[in-house]
């Protein structure tokens, strides 16, 4: 018979929180988490404010249908204190003292009171085919003037137009009334526009229309 094998030796285990390998994964999972509340942290410093949904021109209302939320996050408070929060609804009575652009914020600058502003409603007669059909309140449009009188209709405008004589008569203007053509264009063959413009350029482009023998009025949209 040969030599009996003796039984393997039994070691004594090491306990499993001394493993080296157990406190890696808890730093692991700790910075993990650590990490996670600081990004989310990053997160809630954002908050909501109201921005125009479409362009809108200098005279326009201040519509809460005109209105969408936009999250932002700003470098401070003062910044912030530019801009109309959405967490309250914007003052009533609110017109916009200048052009502001589809996604832009709308900043406390950008408006003023409604009976402070020194803007005037002026009535546009158009013929129907020289407006685009889906022109209505809320619009921005540019204004061309001709004088149909002559063999050849030349453009004209107004002193302030960027001092240029064949820009628009008046440009970026927002549309406060458009009636429909079954309210206008059964009775005078025309359609009626109002646009809100302020009152030096209201002043300049009624001179316009005095010098005009006949005067042709055109609409332009802006998209």
């Amino acid at each position: 018979m040969g030599t009996p094998v003796p039984p393997a030796a039994q070691r004594v285990a090491r306990p499993a929180w001394r493993d080296p390998r157990l406190w890696l994964g808890v730093l692991l999972v700790t910075g993990s988490v650590v990490l996670g509340a600081r990004l989310l942290a990053a997160a809630d410093d954002s908050v909501t404010v109201w921005a125009l949904s479409g362009e809108r021109g200098a005279g326009a209302p201040v519509a809460a249908a005109d209105l969408v939320v936009q999250r932002v996050r700003f470098a401070d408070d003062a910044t912030l204190e530019r801009y109309f929060t959405a967490d309250e609804p914007v003052p009533d009575d609110l017109v916009l003292v200048r052009a502001v652009g589809e996604g832009e914020l709308l900043a406390r600058s950008a408006v003023g009171a409604a009976d402070e502003e020194a803007v005037l409603r002026v009535p546009l007669e158009v013929d129907p085919n020289r407006v685009p059909p889906d022109v209505a309140a809320g619009s921005v449009v540019d204004v061309w003037l001709t004088d149909g009188s002559g063999p050849v209709a030349a453009p004209t405008a107004a002193k302030g137009a960027d001092d240029k004589a064949d820009g628009p008569a008046l440009s970026g203007v927002t549309v406060v009334a458009a009636p429909s053509y079954d309210d206008t264009f059964a009775v005078t063959g025309a359609r009626q526009l109002v646009v809100a413009v302020d009152d030096d350029r209201a002043a300049e482009f009624e001179l316009l229309l005095s010098t005009l023998q006949d005067p042709v009025i055109r609409i332009l949209q802006r998209s």
